[in-house]
């Protein structure tokens, strides 16, 4: 069953180009297309999709509808996973999207759309509860939270940053493996020492885990908006 996406931009130059994109290998269907928040909200209530890919800002405020649109449908279609994209490198959105969970959110900035491999991977990771973060947030999170001398952070290793970098990206311990040149083992032994480091060793599951990283950056960041 392919993935059942819909796709929200202002700009319908961009709309063709997402769906071009996501389509170029079978695996994606886009159902929909839409211009505003009213319309996105209305083609998920037609057309129940598994994933929405959406720009964050787009009519009628063209300020935050992305984040605003993957927050209403936490609640009302909790199974739609979200993709926001954005052109802005500023982790306060990212942190926005997070806020009421990673499972099923994905937060990429634009100039990943030009890698259409990377988006179809990012659609079909959520699609399955799973969440990607854009590696330029993720290394804005991590330099912040790093500063913080009073931080469980600043106990981590070089290493163990990059280590948990890759797992704020949402990426499995195979690929973290091969991006650090890591044996599986030794990412093992690295997972364990950060979670421990972290207080995090007891939770439940591998994605409540990278939730809670996330959430733990977001805090010891303290990422305020740009005026």
């Amino acid at each position: 069953m392919p993935v059942r996406v819909v796709i929200a931009d202002d700009s319908l130059l961009v709309r063709q180009g997402l769906e071009h994109v996501l389509t170029a290998q079978d695996g994606i269907d886009v159902v929909a297309s839409c211009g505003d928040l009213p319309s996105l909200l209305e083609a998920v209530a037609s057309t129940m999709p598994d994933v929405v890919v959406t720009d964050i800002r787009m009519p009628p405020s063209k300020s935050d509808e992305g984040i605003r649109a993957a927050a209403a449908l936490r609640d009302s279609h909790p199974s739609v996973g979200v993709v926001v994209l954005s052109q802005y490198a500023e982790a306060t959105y990212a942190l926005a999207l997070l806020e009421g969970g990673s499972d099923g959110r994905g937060y990429l900035l634009k100039e990943r759309v030009h890698d259409g491999a990377q988006l179809r991977s990012a659609v079909s990771t959520v699609a399955e509860g799973g969440s990607v973060i854009d590696p330029k947030i993720v290394e804005i999170l991590v330099a912040a939270s790093s500063s913080h001398t009073d931080s469980p952070l600043s106990e981590l290793t070089q290493r163990e940053r990059e280590v948990l970098a890759e797992i704020a990206q949402g990426k499995s311990n195979a690929a973290i493996g091969e991006s650090l040149v890591l044996t599986k083992r030794s990412v093992e032994k690295h997972i364990n020492s950060i979670f421990l480091k972290l207080d995090l060793a007891h939770a439940e599951s591998v994605s409540k885990r990278v939730k809670a990283a996330l959430l733990f950056l977001a805090e010891e960041a303290e990422v305020r908006p740009t005026p």
